[in-house]
């Protein structure tokens, strides 16, 4: 394996061949395709997936020509650096980076997930307790504003508010076409430790300390995150790399990982590649795999392995929105239509335990994901400000991310998006915020207060004048 990741006879292969020729091609084929879009409607992203959970409002207007900006335009192995087009994929870009020992600072858990989406609509991973969020090792973009221009954003040029302002913006602000970024070294292999918590405050102590010493009992911790499946049994696990070579778990088959982390107590070791590390979440969606069955032993070994993937989950559940489908069985059965819970939201580490206890109370989802996160050093411009406007968590304070992904049933006569709105209110009372990729239910003062307010209003003034991409608001809870 560690031949297989550095090259033959342990040498690094040459660097990827340069594709900047074709990557321009496909900016004249995007800018062609916004210039075709008459003059007052709206400019949107001409894509058939999404890895958003809110609805969109169906248009016949023509939408952007992407298709040329979903590869690895070049691997600078020395430099430890990738120009990235806005719609690859993290999936390619792992596999383009991993040959060099190579992988970005942070990779979001799904495969599908692009590296333009997890910059202008956040992502996170369990490295982000020490590597913050992916828009912290972005070195500069190209960016195609509402006004037509395809601009060069860096940290400290003329288009620093855009670059500044770019996280969270959802593609209200423009759309990415080429991204430079970090990269930081890793081994062929993690090993694990998934530690057992019977109390959700002792958990947080230890979450918390882990990340200020990043390190447990003695052995150096480079991943980190977890797993609530009640209030008296949750986990921590801890991934160190390692160049040892060893046995390794396969979750890509029958056995499936987050059953792999339960224990009666103490400690669990596990071992896998990294590549099946940075996947591990991908093959069952987390746990939201279970709704299809697959999870079932007599359905899962009849079920190729090629569709045992997000991508493909991802299509069921578009015909699921289509047609009905859950809501029309659970009417079958007498039961009434379902709200969809789907959110990532972030608190404070020492209000960790209060969530998570409010939620299991109030909400009957589970499992939760927890995945602590701390913006990195450069989070603060040289005037004090605040760098991420448009998500303004504090600078050297560690959060932690609850992510819940499920349905609960509604109640006769309560308003639309009950549960959710009580996850906000919860949410806001516990100085935490909420990621922009599921529902949203805020009215449009306190949407503002929360999500960049007048700085948001002058970027949009700046780089898109004339209004032809959706405003935040329209985007995030108007949904049109």
């Amino acid at each position: 394996m560690a031949v297989s990741l550095l090259g033959r006879a342990g040498h690094e292969p040459a660097a990827r061949e340069s594709g900047f020729p074709a990557h321009r091609e496909g900016v004249q084929r995007l800018l062609a395709s916004y210039h075709a879009i008459p003059p007052g409607a709206v400019v949107r992203l001409a894509k058939k997936t999404s890895n958003l959970f809110r609805a969109r409002a169906a248009t016949s207007t023509p939408g952007l020509d992407v298709s040329g900006l979903a590869s690895v335009i070049a691997v600078d192995p020395v430099a430890r650096t990738a120009d990235v087009a806005g719609m690859t994929t993290y999936e390619d870009l792992v596999a383009a980076t991993l040959p060099y020992g190579l992988a970005p600072f942070v990779v979001p858990q799904l495969k599908t997930i692009t590296l333009g989406g997890a910059v202008t609509g956040l992502g996170i991973e369990s490295t982000s307790f020490r590597n913050g969020l992916p828009h912290e090792s972005v070195l500069e973009m190209d960016i195609l504003t509402g006004a037509g221009e395809v601009i060069t954003a860096t940290p400290d040029n003329e288009h620093a508010d855009l670059f500044k302002g770019f996280p969270n913006s959802y593609g209200t602000l423009g759309y990415t076409v080429r991204l430079k970024i970090e990269l930081e070294p890793v081994k062929p292999f993690v090993a694990l430790r998934h530690l057992r918590f019977h109390s959700l405050r002792e958990l947080e102590t230890a979450l918390d300390r882990i990340v200020a010493d990043r390190e447990f009992e003695g052995e150096k911790v480079d991943y980190l995150d977890g797993v609530v499946f009640t209030a008296d049994e949750s986990y921590l696990t801890l991934g160190r790399q390692t160049d040892e070579s060893g046995p390794v778990s396969d979750y890509t088959d029958m056995d499936i990982y987050y059953r792999s982390l339960q224990h009666p107590d103490g400690v669990k070791r596990d071992r896998l590649t990294i590549s099946d590390y940075l996947w591990r979440w991908d093959t069952d969606w987390f746990w939201c795999s279970r709704a299809f069955g697959t999870q079932n032993p007599r359905i899962r070994r009849f079920w190729p392995k090629k569709y045992r993937r997000s991508s493909f989950y991802w299509k069921l559940i578009a015909l699921d929105r289509k047609y009905g489908i859950g809501d029309k069985l659970e009417a079958r059965q007498g039961n009434p239509p379902r709200e969809r819970v789907v959110q990532d939201i972030e608190v404070p580490v020492e209000r960790t335990a209060d969530f998570v206890e409010w939620f299991l109370k109030e909400i009957p989802i589970e499992p939760i994901w927890l995945c602590p996160l701390r913006l990195r050093e450069n989070a603060v411009d040289a005037d004090g400000e605040r760098a991420w406007p448009l998500y303004p968590l504090e600078p050297n304070r560690t959060y932690v991310n609850v992510g819940f992904w499920s349905a609960v049933p509604t109640v006769a006569g309560q308003p639309e998006g009950t549960a959710n709105r009580a996850i906000e209110a919860k949410v806001t009372e516990l100085d935490g915020h909420k990621s922009l990729y599921s529902d949203s239910y805020y009215d449009e003062a306190e949407f503002a207060a929360l999500y960049g307010g007048d700085v948001y209003a002058q970027l949009k003034n700046r780089y898109d004048p004339n209004q032809r991409l959706l405003n935040l608001y329209s985007k995030a809870v108007q949904r049109k």
